[in-house]
């Protein structure tokens, strides 16, 4: 229960710390940080719209942190290498799933978790 309670602070910070970044130069656009600690979510995402382009609602980051302790990257959309953010953060490789890939490519990545 501790190791998931520490997890999810640690996904928390880095989400806070990845949306602090965004830059502000659209007026219209908002960068929302979603944070469910009970579930375990945690999301980055920009929406609104852009004179050119229209509506926008663009994921950047999702961290789920499950019960059975392993932490869930379903998407990284950054340059920034969320796993390795988190692992350099105290979480074992072994810990983190690398979702937004498929369980057979997981496979040939042994250092983190498969599933």
């Amino acid at each position: 229960m501790e190791k998931i309670k520490a997890y999810k602070k640690i996904v928390s910070e880095i989400i806070s710390e990845i949306g602090g970044w965004m830059p502000e130069d659209e007026p219209n656009i908002e960068t929302q940080i979603i944070q469910d600690h009970e579930a375990g979510h945690y999301l980055l995402f920009d929406v609104g719209w852009e004179k050119e382009a229209g509506r926008t609602y663009l994921p950047f980051v999702h961290i789920d942190v499950k019960p059975t302790g392993k932490v869930w990257i379903q998407h990284d959309g950054t340059d920034l290498k969320i796993a390795l953010l988190l692992h350099e953060k105290g979480i074992p490789k072994s810990d983190i799933v690398l979702g937004f890939r498929s369980p057979k490519r997981r496979e040939l990545i042994p250092e983190f978790a498969v599933g």
